[in-house]
């Protein structure tokens, strides 16, 4: 890949195809038998590698929706691509016992999901949680991984950016309406989102809540925060490090929002030291975690392309 760079930045029956949206509904069962959910875009079989999308600990699939659009239409090299919701998450069962909202239980959801997808090498785009579930794949099955996307995350995690996210995660009131819930958020993070207008904090709350039988509910289980409460950020956060450096031969893009409190400018050089090739990409006016939209689509599939151009280049 070359040295490292800088761009700018209601249910539906399993296999049920949402016209509106362009992808089918995929339902799997868990390792443990838990119903886990996945956004399933673009042709089951063709020759471009395909894209699997993890998103934060708090978000879904949806958060996915313009790339795996984008992606899955491309007319000369349309390609499938996954978008997943944990457990606890989006339209995946609930777990009744919080502990297992764990990285590591999460990452053989992942497993199990892809299994049942017959996906077995792809590129992962991980925001956040995302990130880490992805570290974790590398290390339990290294071949899966073409290629990855971190977006605002990286081997050191903030710990200003963890008290910020144990603050309101599973706390917050329920609002009266999405205007509300909007400000709720920009409340809460218009220091990372400084420039976001009332209609994209409106955009962001329809991602954490959604409407049922008249009042607004979260799309995540609340028990999120036990987990949260387990954190103790007097100690110092695990060393991912190792897991990180295990990615070394796999072409990388790192993105960081400009504002963010949970991957730091500093780290972002680290791993670009560590990490021959990688391209980064800062997202100006932005924080945790930027959103994937617009430029950040084009930016993307633009990496997408130059691995599978290096693949073509050494197949000749």
């Amino acid at each position: 890949m070359g040295p490292a760079t800088e761009r700018d930045p209601g249910a539906q029956p399993a296999g049920a195809i949402d016209w509106d949206g362009g992808f089918r509904d995929l339902f799997v069962s868990s390792a443990d038998g838990l119903s886990l959910y996945a956004r399933d875009y673009g042709p089951d079989l063709g020759s471009a590698v395909p894209v699997v999308c993890l998103p934060g600990l708090a978000r879904t699939s949806e958060d996915f929706h313009e790339l795996a659009s984008v992606l899955s239409a491309d007319p000369a090299h349309p390609r499938r691509v996954l978008a997943l919701d944990y457990r606890g998450r989006g339209r995946s069962e609930w777990d009744k016992d919080w502990r297992h909202y764990d990285v590591r239980v999460e990452a053989n959801d992942v497993l199990q999901v892809l299994i049942a997808a017959g996906i077995t090498r792809a590129v992962f785009v991980g925001t956040s949680r995302g990130g880490l579930i992805t570290m974790a794949l590398a290390a339990i099955k290294p071949d899966l991984i073409r290629a990855v996307v971190f977006n605002d995350v990286g081997p050191v995690i903030e710990g200003k950016g963890i008290a910020r996210i144990k603050g309101y995660v599973g706390k917050l009131p329920p609002p009266r309406d999405f205007d509300e819930a909007g400000r709720m958020l920009k409340q809460i993070s218009e220091a990372q989102f400084p420039k976001y207008t009332d209609a994209q904090w409106r955009r962001l709350a329809a991602g954490t809540w959604r409407e049922e039988n008249g009042r607004l509910v979260l799309r995540y289980d609340p028990a999120l925060m036990k987990m949260l409460a387990t954190i103790d950020l007097g100690v110092p956060l695990p060393d991912l490090w190792p897991f990180f450096h295990g990615l070394r031969q796999v072409p990388m893009m790192a993105i960081r929002g400009a504002n963010s409190d949970l991957l730091s400018a500093q780290t972002l050089r680290m791993m670009a030291d560590a990490h021959p090739g990688l391209t980064a990409l800062t997202a100006p006016d932005e924080g945790h975690a930027p959103a994937i939209e617009g430029k950040m689509v084009g930016a993307i599939i633009e990496f997408i392309r130059d691995v599978e151009r290096a693949d073509a280049s050494q197949a000749a």
